[in-house]
């Protein structure tokens, strides 16, 4: 299958996907997408109807013809792919369509697709896959699907915690294979953010409920920064509290704190702690201050193993991404900085 009807039917879906994003579930497929859409959450009770529409329509932006070319002119010699390789491809399951992005690379790199997926996300990429071999029936000799464990493959391409990551390093370290494990990200404040900014960060932390590896869960703040613009601008995610997961996780951590004196800031449906660690709870947001941003850029440097992407104005931090883009990844935009369309050629 050469590379321009695969990039073809990719800018298709997304147009499909752009269409239904609008509104447009018309057609025998936009049904079949609607009804997942509505039903996600019997399977995934944090895959509400507002956190699969997010991710569907994220998908659908970085989906667009000029994306996609802008992506593969980075790879010369992904036209003169000729040998196909089997890539068995484990998904996490913490937001929809997690797995997307190893899908799309492992196709458009001409290898043929291996997933096992998260039991907690196993409904909409196979959907996908429908919608790609009803575009072109060549697809349906590159991508399969597997309930057991992956067998007959020949690289790996597995995303979990750090525990399974072991599992993963165990199993699958003779072969050819990217481990990801668990990552968070940051916000670096001045203090002259304006609301807008402000609103924008709130998506960063609150998108998903927080449970993506792209999700902020610690800022750095100056030292006597004021809370007051920072509460008011996030106040419009309280309706999070209203969903039983969530509150059960806010309510058990500050039970946690009431209980032993931690200090903490609280406006009823999030935790601001202060907290040197990185990664933190669902319903809190860890907060440190600083007083040289220099002295921030380091911490961020002695941990980029563990930042997935830091968010910040312009000009504050080096390759940070503007306040509201976190979860709007660019198909060009790796996890865990590891360049899978690079590894897939070179295998």
């Amino acid at each position: 299958m050469e590379l321009p009807k695969r990039i073809k039917a990719f800018v298709q879906l997304g147009a499909f996907l752009r269409s239904f994003s609008q509104g447009d579930s018309s057609s025998e497929f936009g049904q079949q997408l609607h009804e997942i859409v509505l039903n996600d959450h019997i399977y995934n009770p944090w895959f509400t109807e507002k956190n699969v529409k997010q991710a569907i329509e994220a998908i659908a932006n970085s989906l667009l013809p000029e994306k996609i070319e802008k992506w593969v002119s980075r790879y010369p010699n992904l036209q003169n792919q000729k040998s196909i390789k089997r890539i068995g491809v484990i998904t996490a399951g913490n937001i929809p369509l997690v797995g997307f992005h190893d899908f799309i690379t492992v196709l458009l790199s001409g290898n043929t697709f291996i997933g096992k997926l998260s039991s907690k996300d196993n409904r909409l990429l196979k959907f996908i896959a429908e919608y790609l071999i009803s575009i072109d029936s060549e697809f349906k000799q590159h991508i399969y699907f597997t309930e057991n464990k992956l067998e007959n493959f020949d690289a790996v391409i597995a995303t979990g915690s750090n525990n399974t990551a072991r599992y993963f390093e165990y199993y699958f370290g003779k072969y050819p294979h990217i481990i990801r494990k668990n990552r968070s990200s940051v916000a670096v404040l001045n203090g002259k953010e304006s609301e807008e900014e402000i609103l924008q960060l709130a998506n960063d932390f609150f998108s998903y409920f927080g449970l993506g590896c792209r999700n902020v869960s610690k800022i750095f703040l100056p030292k006597d920064y004021c809370f007051d613009l920072f509460f008011e601008n996030i106040e419009h995610y309280s309706f999070l509290y209203s969903h039983n997961k969530y509150a059960n996780n806010y309510d058990y951590n500050k039970s946690v704190y009431l209980m032993n004196q931690i200090q903490h800031f609280d406006n009823g449906f999030v935790i601001v702690k202060e907290d040197e660690g990185l990664s933190s709870p669902i319903g809190v947001i860890y907060f440190q201050y600083y007083d040289d941003i220099n002295k921030v850029k380091e911490y961020i440097q002695l941990n980029s193993d563990q930042i997935q992407c830091v968010v910040s104005k312009s000009g504050l931090v080096e390759d940070a991404i503007p306040f509201g883009n976190a979860q709007q990844p660019e198909l060009w935009d790796y996890a865990d900085n590891v360049d899978t369309m690079k590894f897939l050629l070179n295998l």
